[in-house]
């Protein structure tokens, strides 16, 4: 079954939004590094280069200083009717943390899809993670990804590569990172902020992943994180785990935010409902 999708116009106002913020930013799809890792030679990858076969493709940096962020943020945030920010705030969680809030039911996950999709697209940004409160919602947003697959090939002429966190299969993070198109890691917050057996697994030297740590692999392509549903993660555990991920920045997605950031855009049920 081919799904039909249509476009709301606030959920176009809540991508341009947040991918204003970045206005000025260099456009830049093939930053690269030498990945740690050690590779065999096999009839697969024989006709590649060793720099070809070693190498990873990171998020750019950002290039805007402090002011210029700031100052696309007020921008925004005066078109939006939002009260101006006097700073931005990041909680370590790279350059700034921006808050997008809108009520359920309202679209949000096709919102930040199809922002990773835009920032691609305007910026060249192809490293995201989207964390999420639990598994039930994990598998939500996984099928979200399935079903808006062509859709998003219709309008951008790609596809995202997403896959959902198993410890037990690091090969898609080695895959995360080799590859130079759209990459999507969802994760359920309880796989990474636990501390049981399978959850130290990504913060350990692991024999059958080369001896290195996947923490180590997913911070060098310095992603964007997406928060779904925040105020279910808001914990001083998790607020630190979510720092090992090294992000380039974070876009928080509720309808009820518990901890405040840089609010860039809001889209409560009166104003959906006249939509």
């Amino acid at each position: 079954m081919k799904f039909k999708f249509t476009i709301q116009p606030y959920q176009t106002e809540a991508v341009d939004s947040v991918v204003g913020v970045f206005a000025g930013q260099p456009f830049n799809d093939r930053f690269t590094y030498r990945r740690d890792v050690e590779i065999e030679r096999d009839v697969t990858n024989w006709m590649l280069s060793d720099e070809e076969l070693y190498m990873g493709f990171a998020n750019n940096q950002i290039r805007l200083d402090f002011g210029q962020l700031l100052t696309n943020v007020n921008r925004i945030q005066g078109r939006n009717n939002i009260a101006l920010a006097q700073t931005l705030a990041s909680g370590g969680l790279g350059a700034c943390s921006l808050d997008v809030e809108m009520e359920t039911g309202t679209g949000k996950t096709y919102v930040y899809i199809k922002t990773m999709f835009e920032l691609n697209k305007q910026y060249g940004w192809s490293k995201f993670i989207v964390v999420v409160p639990s598994i039930a919602i994990r598998e939500g947003v996984r099928k979200s990804f399935e079903t808006m697959q062509d859709h998003f090939m219709e309008y951008y002429g790609k596809k995202a590569r997403f896959f959902v966190y198993d410890s037990k299969n690091l090969a898609e993070i080695d895959n995360f990172s080799q590859s130079s198109d759209i990459n999507v890691m969802i994760i359920n917050i309880q796989a990474f902020n636990a501390r049981g057996k399978d959850a130290r697994r990504i913060r350990t030297e692991l024999d059958d992943f080369g001896s290195r740590k996947p923490i180590d692999i997913i911070k060098a392509n310095r992603p964007i994180v997406i928060l779904d549903e925040p105020q279910k993660m808001g914990g001083t555990a998790t607020q630190e785990s979510l720092k090992e991920f090294n992000p380039l920045f974070c876009l928080n997605y509720s309808a009820t935010h518990k901890q405040h950031h840089t609010l860039v855009y809001v889209l409560d049920a009166l104003d959906a409902s006249r939509t």
